[in-house]
């Protein structure tokens, strides 16, 4: 985020995204051929590998280069990092996956975190307003929120591609999971990137000018920085962890990039976090705590009320067995030994 903060004024939203996937899936299969990966054999892993790049690639990096030409960048943010909700929601009904009350906690919890982080704190502000005094949530009058009329109608349809943004990022999660059943999912992801970057970059063609003429040495190397770390290391580890391990836990993550992004804009960019976005990054991090940890801490609960509900002489006899359990013989030569 905050290495293409300087370049995004100086080039066009269609070329960037084409060129964050397609050098990136090449770099990604570069690596796959040296670790000796297998390629794609079969029509089904192509086929496989074909839904993986329109949905994740072409749709996810297409509307979202779209919804940020029509909305906020944080409330555009804050819509995209709530992704894990809806990969938690299939993964639940797909998979099975045990999410609980300490998951759904930990997801909402870091849904708000990421609201105090992206949104304006005056939006925040004026909803309280606005639902302390007449009990109406979102909504508001204000100028800074609403505007004109031809404004609002905008920014609500780049919510709304910004919201499908979301919705297809958490579908390619969940296609990466099926999709390791027939190819590497490295592989898959160099694949999935580059198929689904062209059509990018030909829409950019078509559609777009002056696409890299305003780029200058500094936003170069952001881009090349975006491509490798954000994309071919970021992109390749996600989805091999995601063909194996928790889709609620892994995707949960995401609610980091916010917090992140403040804490690097602060360190390089001397921007200065308020206290709603502190707020905000305190809730991210427990959120994540309580998604990863949701198992332990249920079965603590669970442990706890069990022994709570046992009568006081079963009670006593656990403690007994449990001091027994421990009870240890231990030769010494003299009363000297034992204290020391």
């Amino acid at each position: 985020m905050v290495a293409m903060k300087g370049v995004i004024p100086h080039t066009t939203p269609l070329f960037m995204a084409g060129v964050r996937l397609v050098p990136a899936g090449v770099l990604v299969l570069l690596f796959a051929a040296l670790t000796g990966r297998q390629q794609p054999k079969t029509w089904l892993a192509w086929l496989w590998i074909g839904l993986f790049a329109l949905v994740d690639g072409a749709l996810f990096q297409g509307f979202l280069a779209a919804g940020l030409l029509r909305t906020d960048a944080g409330l555009g943010s804050v819509m995209i990092d709530s992704q894990p909700l809806a990969v938690a929601l299939l993964s639940l009904w797909l998979f099975g996956e045990s999410i609980g009350i300490f998951g759904w906690l930990g997801l909402g919890l870091g849904i708000l975190g990421i609201s105090l982080i992206g949104l304006p704190k005056e939006w925040i502000f004026d909803w309280l307003q606005q639902v302390g005094v007449s009990g109406l949530a979102m909504v508001s009058n204000s100028p800074a929120v609403v505007g004109t009329e031809a404004a609002t109608m905008t920014t609500h349809y780049g919510q709304w591609l910004m919201l499908v943004a979301a919705l297809a990022m958490a579908l390619g999660t969940i296609i990466a999971r099926h999709l390791c059943r027939y190819v590497d999912p490295v592989v898959a992801t160099g694949w999935h990137m580059i198929l689904g970057g062209l059509p990018l970059l030909a829409l950019s063609a078509a559609t777009e000018t002056q696409q890299w003429v305003n780029i200058d040495l500094s936003g170069w190397m952001a881009l090349s920085y975006s491509t490798v770390f954000g994309s071919a290391v970021a992109y390749g580890l996600f989805f091999y962890f995601a063909s194996s391990g928790s889709l609620t836990s892994l995707s949960s993550l995401t609610f980091l990039t916010p917090v992140f992004a403040l804490l690097f804009g602060n360190l390089f960019l001397s921007e200065m976090l308020n206290s709603l976005q502190w707020s905000g990054v305190g809730l991210t991090l427990v959120s994540i705590y309580l998604v990863n940890q949701r198992d332990i801490l249920a079965n603590r609960l669970k442990l706890k009320s069990s022994v709570g509900k046992m009568p006081e002489a079963t009670t006593e006899q656990l403690d007994s067995s449990l001091l027994r359990s421990r009870e240890v013989t231990v030769p010494v030569e003299s009363e000297a030994e034992i204290w020391r």
